[in-house]
């Protein structure tokens, strides 16, 4: 039989660390407009407590999505040992195309995927660079794709890339501000002949909600009172994506490990995306009541939110390359354990794939 396997996983954290503290001195407003009564140095203490971020990473002014995107993907085709020419599809997970430091204008065209192709010198025009726009779970949505194009016959390689930069769309007054980080994570996924419990991608489940729920995560004006109307910012119903994300998303989890055939004992690892420490734990443990368990085992779920925040597409990918490479000591994989990554964005958009190593 043939699944779609992981042979190949890069990532790029940016160099610039931008602390809690230094959103100390930010006025911060709430969605009227008016300055929230609260000393911002008590704002920044009270959102670590809930997020549990410390820190995260911005890139530098010189890079944008599709260039620290592409340096992501050259450590995943060099861990692959494909030659990149053989490559049947390029999926580039975004949400805000290329944004140049100091303004205020996406740029999408052409597409990020192209971009990438052209710095990664590939010439085959029969490897179709695209972009696909479906929230944080955009990179997990592209891997879903790939396993659906394999299925069909289409294509055998495939380069997924997930990469963000969100500290360039994001309104300074609004203390949300703070949980958003730019970054890039990819992974060579392709279509292998294995034995019925060889690796590969089991089983997914995917979600939108798109009546109410669609106004969760938007763009819109700044908080501050005199600023320009006409400048959009990245906009988040935090208590409704809570709420919402609670609801939904273990039940898509179930779903996705249901259809696997594994049983939940066997789930080695979550990676989930990398939103909010709480919001995570609280999903990962309401999957474990949905069978039947008080907790989430201690070690299922790694996270580093903590110090690089959240990247949207890029959190996912970036954290299975860390956990991959040895690079968070307290988590390893082995052959043939069971992992499940799964995610939840603007749309509103929920994602699950189960895999085994």
């Amino acid at each position: 039989m043939f699944r779609s396997v992981i042979t190949g996983t890069g990532c790029y954290i940016p160099p610039e660390t931008k602390t809690n503290e230094d959103f100390g001195v930010h006025s911060f407003f709430g969605e009227d407009h008016k300055p929230l009564n609260i000393p911002s140095s008590v704002i920044v203490k009270k959102f670590q407590q809930i997020t549990g971020i410390e820190e995260r990473r911005y890139a530098p002014a010189t890079q944008t999505a599709s260039g620290i995107g592409a340096e992501a993907a050259k450590l995943a085709i060099q861990e692959s040992g494909i030659n990149p020419e053989t490559i049947d599809q390029i999926i580039v997970a975004q949400n805000f195309g290329d944004v140049l430091s100091n303004t205020i204008q996406t740029d999408a065209v052409p597409s990020l995927a192209s971009r990438i192709k052209h710095v990664l010198g590939i010439e085959n025009p029969s490897c179709i660079a695209y972009d696909i726009l479906f929230g944080c779970p955009g990179w997990l949505q592209g891997v879903i794709q790939a396993d659906a194009f394999f299925k069909a016959g289409i294509a055998k390689k495939a380069l997924v890339i997930g990469t963000e930069t969100l500290s360039r769309v994001i309104d300074a007054h609004d203390r949300d501000s703070m949980i958003f980080s730019d970054g890039a994570g990819a992974c060579i996924l392709e279509n292998k002949e294995v034995e019925t419990t060889g690796s590969g991608i089991l089983s997914a489940s995917v979600q939108s909600h798109c009546i109410n729920e669609a106004g969760y995560i938007t763009m819109g004006r700044s908080y501050l009172p005199d600023a320009d109307p006409s400048v959009r910012y990245i906009k988040m119903k935090g208590r409704k994506v809570y709420e919402y994300a609670l609801k939904h998303v273990p039940e898509a989890m179930k779903d996705c490990i249901d259809k696997s055939g594994v049983n939940i004992n066997e789930v080695k690892k979550i990676f989930i995306h990398q939103a909010n420490e709480k919001m995570d734990e609280a999903i990962v443990n309401a999957l474990y009541k949905l069978y039947g368990y008080e907790h989430m085992p201690a070690d299922v779920m790694p996270m580093n939110i903590h110090k690089l925040g959240n990247s949207s597409v890029a959190t996912i990918p970036t954290l299975f390359d860390m956990v991959q490479k040895g690079l968070m000591p307290e988590h390893s994989m082995e052959k043939n354990d069971i992992i499940v990554f799964a995610s939840v964005g603007a749309g509103m958009n929920i994602n699950a794939v189960c895999y085994r190593m």
